[in-house]
């Protein structure tokens, strides 16, 4: 791309081209509409962006967004608590919670093991998701991690460390086709997987 003829705005584009899947001409676009618009809009716009960044936390008890301690999931009373969901990261519990299928809680790893890029067992909130099951109250864990190796490998990890808690583990079923995100998943499969979960012995057995 040329030189801009601002230096300011060559910043801004350069900031914004950092995003996930913005290249600089899609930059060089919003930050040329963000010109064109009012100066208390814009401000509003940077406003919510730093108030989002300075007072969003992650919930101490399943580690979603929030913006309080806990998250709304977590606080609610309509809520089943002793089915705990285990999924890779909050982008996943958008998905599930979007198809109205699910009613229990959440636990959020944070990532999935995956020695190619140095991730290990260690590195995830694997041992969190363990002192939750010890407390008791959990009746079911529910695994919907991704369907591919790394996803796998995770849930055979956790499969391992459960072995010891009596509590009910399930996977989603595998109307997710294998290699697929969950949140690139349609709603409708993705709410069919979660109802027709199956024990996880079972699912190791159909590998």
């Amino acid at each position: 791309m040329d030189t801009l003829p601002s230096k300011l705005l060559e910043r801004a584009v350069n900031e914004l081209a950092r995003l996930p899947g913005v290249g600089r001409k899609s930059a060089l676009r919003m930050a040329l509409h963000l010109l064109k618009r009012n100066a208390e809009e814009v401000e509003t716009f940077g406003a919510s962006i730093i108030k989002m960044r300075n007072e969003v936390v992650y919930c101490k008890g399943c580690g979603n967004i929030s913006d309080s301690e806990l998250c709304d999931i977590c606080t609610s009373h309509r809520r089943d608590h002793s089915m705990v969901c285990v999924v890779e990261d909050i982008r996943d519990i958008m998905a599930i919670e979007n198809t109205g299928q699910y009613n229990g809680v959440y636990h959020v790893l944070g990532g999935i093991i995956s020695p190619m890029e140095g991730i290990g067992p260690q590195d995830l909130a694997i041992d969190p998701l363990l002192k939750r099951i010890s407390e008791g109250g959990i009746h079911e864990v529910i695994l919907a991690l991704p369907t591919t190796i790394e996803g796998d490998t995770t849930n055979f990890y956790l499969y391992k460390k459960m072995g010891e808690f009596k509590v009910t583990l399930t996977a989603i079923a595998r109307g997710v086709s294998i290699g697929d995100e969950l949140e690139h998943t349609d709603e409708v499969t993705l709410g069919r997987s979660i109802i027709n979960r199956t024990p996880y012995e079972i699912y190791l057995s159909k590998k």
